[in-house]
């Protein structure tokens, strides 16, 4: 079986509970994705690929079903700590090339500058690919103006959720994933 999909979808979300896993799983169902059986896979963005809305994405699964992700998650019980997780994606013009996603952890960081960070994890992966030179060095804002001079990347984006730690030292997770969805089969017996 072959399993190549054709949608994605973006969501992140943010759980506090005296338990570690209760709150990871409140964060998954912030994130609209607790009835899932999630499975980690790399950070591949698939040739033909289209990034849809959650709610149209969500449409297409159902409860307990195995679906693909590339998540982000942290957690912390320590009162006040900011957190954050983001997951970047950078697709490549020609859609017939596959595209990143990049995943990125951080503890003290903003939202915007966990965001930037993985949105120029996942387009840097992809300018390397794709023959384009990067100085490592630049900013993030330089790099993204010769993504677009070169033509070869057509967007980059990503889900960032951050929070601050519970101030009376609840466990705090945060997520950020990219859902893969799967085409609709039927399996014979």
């Amino acid at each position: 079986m072959i399993i190549v999909p054709k949608k994605i979808f973006l969501t992140k979300g943010v759980g506090k509970h005296q338990e570690k896993l209760s709150s990871f799983e409140l964060a998954l169902r912030s994130a609209y994705i607790e009835h899932l059986n999630l499975v980690q896979v790399s950070s591949i963005f698939p040739p033909g690929c289209k990034l849809i809305s959650r709610a149209a994405g969500l449409r297409y699964l159902d409860d307990g079903q195995i679906v693909f992700t590339v998540m982000s998650r942290n957690s912390t019980n320590e009162p006040n700590r900011l957190i954050s997780t983001s997951v970047g994606l950078a697709i490549p013009q020609d859609k017939t090339q596959y595209g990143y996603l990049s995943e990125h952890v951080a503890y003290g960081e903003t939202e915007k500058k966990a965001g930037d960070y993985a949105e120029d994890l996942a387009a840097t992966m992809l300018a390397t690919t794709l023959g384009i030179e990067i100085d490592p060095d630049r900013s993030y804002d330089e790099k993204k103006e010769i993504w677009k001079i070169s033509g070869e990347i057509v967007r980059t984006t990503n889900i960032t959720q951050s929070a601050k730690g519970d101030k009376n030292g609840l466990w705090t997770t945060v997520v950020s994933a990219a859902i893969f969805v799967p085409e609709k089969t039927e399996i014979q017996i």
